[in-house]
């Protein structure tokens, strides 16, 4: 058995959760500087995460799983999922952003687990508060770790996969470590780099 572990936003989906739950309220460019901000590294992760989803209070829980279901999947990416499968991976979603999300898209694209925050809601409303696996920079790295002992699958026989400085603490725990379409920081530390936002030219390296 081996592992692929895969970043959510703007590596299985095209974009960023947040920002499409922020477009519904008008406040789109505000979180996207504060997500623009953690993902170069810029600003803590928890912190970031904390201000912006505090931004949607108010909103429809129904609409935010609207919303969520209906998230464009990255180029490639059920292709990739499926081929990965087949070379005998078992492939994992890491998320920073939130259930809503990672769930129907590892329901609708066969993933084998997925890892992420839970967003509070009260009344059929969101709250502003979030909880989770997901919530800090070296969570994925923490959760790698602990699937990696449980499964026995060692960090040769491990790919990673993301865009953003919270994909960095998963880095240290994978022989394959891939940038995709991703900020300075990561690039820096992987030895997989991919610039075309197409999955599937991560089959070529494996």
């Amino acid at each position: 058995m081996k592992l692929a572990v895969f970043d959510f936003d703007s590596t299985l989906m095209d974009g960023e959760t947040l920002e499409f739950l922020a477009r519904e309220i008008g406040i789109e460019s505000e979180v996207k500087e504060i997500t623009d901000k953690a993902m170069q590294g810029e600003l803590d992760f928890f912190e970031s995460l904390q201000r912006r989803v505090a931004l949607l209070k108010g909103l429809s829980l129904k609409r935010v799983n609207n919303i969520c279901a209906n998230l464009p999947a990255m180029n490639g990416a059920g292709e990739t999922i499926k081929e990965l499968k087949k070379m005998g991976y078992n492939v994992i979603c890491f998320s920073g952003g939130f259930k809503n999300a990672t769930i129907p898209y590892m329901e609708k694209f066969g993933l084998d687990a997925e890892f992420s925050n839970i967003l509070h809601a009260k009344d059929g409303v969101l709250t502003g508060l979030v909880g989770g696996e997901m919530m800090f920079n070296d969570s994925k790295g923490q959760m790698l770790k602990k699937l990696q002992r449980l499964t026995g699958v060692t960090p040769d026989e491990t790919l990673v996969v993301g865009d953003g400085a919270n994909d960095l603490s998963m880095f240290q725990y994978a022989g394959r470590r891939a940038a995709f379409c991703a900020k300075p920081v990561l690039r820096q530390q992987a030895n997989i780099i991919i610039e075309e936002k197409d999955l599937t030219k991560l089959l070529n390296y494996l």
